[in-house]
């Protein structure tokens, strides 16, 4: 039988994995950005999510006791314990693919972390505290240029639609709930996805209605990352991103 801790442990995992693998996409784009400016945002984008993903697994560590830390989280885990969001997963593609992912988890994290800084969970609360002031700046950042793109030429538009199509199915994810979030979620440590979702809807509206972009028509229906069932793309970057610590386990500078 699972206790609040064991909960707990899934949850704040959740939240840490999913900046560690969106920082990994994102500083995969230094010195491929289409320029100079964009290149330094995405950057700083990643170091902020690896900052965020650092306080949370660090916090799991300290849940999960002795013999944990986050570089352990981290590096030491296979794909099927990971529990991150599957938008998050997704390739970059074109800086438009990009874009568009990021600016869809951007507006989820500033409603979850917005809701997360009262938790009753004190660490919790100031680790969201502090993600709130960041995912604020990457929102503004990924919706001006959703904006400038879908508002743009028609070559913009055309690309800025076709990855919001393409990406959408997996927004599922962003608001479903299981037991564990619904649990810690009544005991006012957690945040109830389902109550993000309005709010959600109605940011990225605004922010489509002002690019002339269109809603998909496809439902979103993909879930599954937070349970650790994960998309193709997930192990290979975790190949890519582990194999220093596999070859050298506990290697250190």
């Amino acid at each position: 039988m699972k206790t609040i801790t064991d909960a707990k442990i899934t949850y704040v995992l959740r939240q840490g994995d999913t900046p560690l693998i969106l920082a990994q996409r994102l500083c995969a784009w230094c010195g491929h950005a289409p320029e100079l400016e964009i290149d330094l945002a995405l950057a700083n984008i990643g170091l902020d999510l690896l900052g965020q993903a650092r306080n949370f697994l660090g916090y799991a560590a300290q849940l999960a006791g002795p013999g944990y830390s986050e570089d352990r989280l981290a590096f030491g885990r296979d794909e099927r314990e990971f529990r991150n969001l599957l938008l998050a997963e997704q390739p970059n593609g074109g800086f438009n693919d990009t874009l568009v992912r990021q600016f869809l988890l951007d507006a989820y994290h500033v409603l979850l972390h917005r809701e997360l800084s009262r938790s009753k969970d004190s660490q919790l609360a100031a680790i969201a505290a502090k993600s709130l002031k960041e995912a604020e700046y990457h929102l503004r950042f990924s919706r001006g240029w959703m904006i400038r793109l879908g508002d743009g030429n028609e070559v913009s538009h055309q690309k800025i639609q076709q990855s919001l199509n393409d990406l959408w199915r997996f927004t599922a994810e962003l608001f479903h709930a299981d037991a564990v979030e619904l649990e810690l979620a009544e005991l006012g440590i957690a945040v109830d996805p389902r109550q993000l979702q309005a709010p959600w809807q109605e940011m990225v509206n605004s922010t489509l209605q002002q690019a002339t972009l269109a809603l998909p028509a496809e439902p979103a229906f993909r879930h599954g990352g937070k349970q650790g069932q994960h998309s193709e793309h997930l192990g290979l970057m975790l190949a890519e991103m582990q194999f220093l610590q596999r070859a050298y386990p506990n290697c250190n500078w």
